[in-house]
């Protein structure tokens, strides 16, 4: 994974700064690995394992890959970047929860529909709800622009050679947005189905996104993403008449993989299957709304509480 063979390392750029600055994941530190082939390759189990014929490069105890490495480095540095990763996602998360804001991760391959479907979820929504979004995407401002023509705001970060959004760039993401309380707040990360698995952002749930032109064998191919994720969004449902696409057998092996996952099955251009997918969203919203109140009132009655202790003495 990013983590550990050096591929997070780029010019990330978030829109409307002034310069791009050298980032690598949550820490903004740059690193490299060295490539030693003049025979100082280490072998502590960093090689490929054989499964026939074939070859299994993650089948050690870092369960990637990266030439020149041990395994237990490869363990060390992807404990340490991930550690540092989540300081930042929990701040954001402590951020969203004391302004009543659900944030939600939406995560898939390239040409998955996710920006169709998030356009779609923001013009169902929009009315009912103060919505902001930020869009992942190694170059361009595109997917931005098409957000910010649906009238809600949205912020583009590139992350030049990165692969996935992390913990620091949404925390700016989140300064720069100013998400009202109570708000949605949608995340549409790089399309990538490694490496997002790993890192948290703050959100409350990961939405991986499978569209009915890929294979349905792809959540036991890329287990970490169906794994971390809540729910699963099947989508281009409309085109399964034109397919040879088993779109039960792609929720049963989704399901193989996380048992406790969500699905719907929608259409994001025709509409299908849709309003159950906005309802369990307005659901999330009410109970992080809930949550809030909760914690205010519970916070008001302890203010109440020390104010006749000191009344009292």
């Amino acid at each position: 994974m990013c983590t550990v063979c050096g591929c997070g390392a780029g010019e990330t750029k978030i829109e409307g700064e002034g310069h791009a600055h050298e980032h690598v994941h949550a820490d903004g530190t740059v690193h490299s690995h060295p490539h030693g082939h003049q025979g100082e390759h280490e072998h502590e189990d960093a090689h490929a394992h054989g499964i026939g014929r074939d070859l299994d490069f993650g089948a050690g105890r870092a369960r990637a890959h990266a030439p020149g490495l041990s395994q237990s480095r490869m363990v060390q540095i992807e404990q340490d970047i991930l550690a540092k990763n989540n300081t930042y996602a929990d701040a954001n998360r402590r951020a969203f929860d004391e302004r009543g804001i659900f944030a939600l991760n939406l995560v898939s391959s390239p040409g998955s529909g996710k920006t169709t479907l998030l356009v779609k979820t923001i013009e169902l929504l929009r009315d009912k709800v103060a919505i902001a979004v930020v869009e992942g995407d190694q170059q361009t401002s595109n997917d931005a622009e098409r957000i910010r023509a649906t009238g809600v705001p949205a912020l583009q970060i590139n992350t030049g050679k990165g692969c996935h959004l992390d913990g620091h760039m949404v925390g700016h993401a989140v300064e720069r947005l100013k998400p009202a309380e109570g708000s949605l707040f949608l995340i549409e990360n790089v399309g990538n189905l490694v490496c997002p698995a790993a890192f948290d952002l703050g959100e409350h749930h990961k939405v991986a996104i499978l569209s009915v032109t890929e294979g349905e064998d792809k959540p036991l191919k890329y287990p970490d993403m169906f794994r971390a994720a809540d729910v699963m969004l099947l989508n281009k449902c409309d085109l399964l008449p034109h397919l040879e696409f088993d779109a039960d057998l792609a929720e049963a092996n989704a399901r193989r993989v996380n048992p406790d996952l969500t699905v719907f099955r929608v259409s994001a251009t025709r509409g299908e299957g849709m309003s159950a997918w906005v309802d369990w969203i307005i659901a999330g919203l009410e109970a992080q709304r809930a949550r809030r109140a909760e914690s205010v009132d519970a916070l008001k009655a302890r203010i109440a509480e020390l104010e006749r202790q000191l009344a009292a003495r």
